[in-house]
């Protein structure tokens, strides 16, 4: 018999996490996003002395699942990201976590304005462009040049708004085809710089949208079996309290009321989390300090998770659906409590080979505010709406599903603010202001790196993981350094005797 939710939450504050944990490593990693994992598991090949240390007992962050009574698996953010996740894989982390990268066949988009199906690639979206939406071809040439050339060094003043007007002009139509799935996938707004919609987006147009096969439990265990392997120390239920400093100077964590000693600290927790209280402003310089006052943080998620009875089964209706009611575009509606629009995550059985049970994940982007300041009966209330619908939004596709399923609950911005300690529950992390703030934090305290979602100039998973793999570098030669410069110095003590 499955345990119940108290039950493993009893098991988890019972259990001796850190029983087996070193005094003083090279690194500590604290939070096991796929940033810091990677970044991890990169120190560890190094030969440095690296441990992990999750705050829940699954790993993996954002990328991972939950199960539920009746052989239910959820995965919380499986669907989509760019090919580029096949060659980062192989090259950091295993080819055989490279090889269960499989394409997503079938993209729908079912709006007041079009309805369309497309595999998500510049190929397609061309011939989409230029013969649905009669938009001259080198029009659309053009776009697609620019938008490749975009990377974070480039002007940030341009917004999205103002790339889509300069080539687009008033065709709303057009902008909701090439950014609706970016607003889901990272929570951007037309308002927010064009390199962030540019590099997402040029990054998908490569080659489509892509899924890891087998599902986050099977990606998530690969991974550790790989950090073992390396020789990483993995510990779940260790929530940091503190990040110690010696005279400015990363010198260990406290965790679960422990001091574990290291010579510099990966964070892969929240940005203002990380700054504002494992560290603590008044170790930071005033104008840092207000930088980091101004980030804004992304928006939060609403899933609803509805499992289909064994032996039931859905025939195929595309891998994603994009369905929405709201007569144009509007990033702002898409957040609303009201909800207008939605993807439906298809998972059907070949997601985990050799399973032979299906479900679907209804996800919605959300306002922490909006959800945070109900009373507990309005919030229950307001879940069940979410539930229901949800379920009246996909019998459009699927009119029986009712039938069909044995299981449904929803997660709100608050459900991912208690799993994740995200603050406000912020899936989609920072806003872009974030990535420099994140990157300038060894400047202010030695030793201290951040690796967490921070404006996702990226793709999602694809750019979490090459975020760690910069951090791991510098971090790497950050400890070359400190290490040349006490052997140095044990070189000028043996000298003096």
């Amino acid at each position: 018999m499955m345990p119940s939710r108290n039950e493993i939450q009893k098991r988890v504050r019972r259990r001796d996490w850190l029983k087996n944990v070193r005094d003083h490593y090279d690194v500590i990693v604290i939070g096991s996003g796929l940033a810091g994992l990677t970044c991890a598991n990169i120190l560890g090949k190094t030969g440095r002395r690296v441990l992990v240390l999750e705050q829940h007992y699954n790993f993996g962050g954002m990328a991972t699942w939950f199960k539920r009574p009746g052989g239910h698996i959820f995965d919380i953010s499986l669907h989509g990201f760019p090919v580029g996740m096949i060659k980062s894989c192989r090259r950091y982390w295993t080819s055989e976590i490279a090889d269960s990268i499989v394409q997503l066949k079938s993209i729908r988009f079912d709006n007041p304005q079009f309805q369309l199906e497309t595999t998500f690639d510049r190929q397609d979206f061309t011939q989409i462009l230029t013969q649905r939406f009669g938009i001259a071809p080198q029009t659309v040439e053009a776009f697609f040049t620019a938008a490749r050339a975009m990377d974070f060094y480039d002007d940030s003043r341009m917004t999205t708004r103002e790339l889509f007007q300069k080539f687009f002009p008033n065709r709303t139509d057009v902008w909701r085809l090439l950014m609706e799935p970016i607003c889901y996938a990272n929570g951007s707004t037309l308002d927010d710089p064009a390199i962030t919609y540019g590099i997402v987006f040029s990054n998908f147009m490569s080659k489509g949208v892509y899924i890891f096969q087998g599902g986050s439990d099977k990606l998530i265990r690969l991974m550790k079996a790989e950090l073992r392997r390396n020789g990483v120390d993995l510990c779940g239920g260790s929530t940091v309290e503190r990040i110690l400093l010696d005279h400015g100077q990363v010198s260990g964590v406290q965790v679960n009321g422990r001091r574990i000693g290291c010579d510099a600290v990966v964070s892969n927790a929240n940005l203002k989390t990380t700054i504002e209280k494992m560290i603590g402003e008044e170790h930071f310089d005033r104008n840092f300090v207000e930088q980091t006052r101004a980030v804004r943080l992304s928006n939060s998620s609403c899933q609803v998770y509805i499992g289909i009875r064994k032996k039931e089964r859905l025939e195929y209706i595309g891998d994603l659906i994009f369905a929405s009611t709201w007569p144009e575009f509007d990033s702002a509606a898409m957040c609303s409590q009201h909800v207008t629009s939605r993807t439906f995550s298809m998972y059907y059985e070949n997601t985990r080979p050799g399973c032979d049970r299906y479900s679907v994940v209804s996800s919605t982007n959300a306002n922490y505010d909006e959800w945070s300041r109900l009373s507990k009966e309005d919030y229950e209330r307001a879940k069940q709406h979410l539930i229901e619908d949800a379920l009246n939004g996909f019998e459009k596709y699927v009119p029986d599903i009712r039938q069909k399923i044995d299981h449904v609950e929803a997660a709100t911005p608050l459900t991912f603010e208690h799993y994740t300690r995200q603050v406000k529950g912020a899936t989609f992390g920072t806003k872009f202001e974030g990535l420099q703030v994140s990157m300038d934090l060894p400047k202010q305290v030695p030793g201290l790196f951040h690796t967490g979602s921070v404006g996702i100039i990226m793709s999602g998973w694809l750019g979490t993981i090459n975020y760690g793999v910069i951090v791991a570098n510098e971090a790497d030669s950050y400890l070359t350094t400190i290490n040349l410069r006490r052997d140095r110095q044990g070189a000028c003590c043996r000298n003096a005797e």
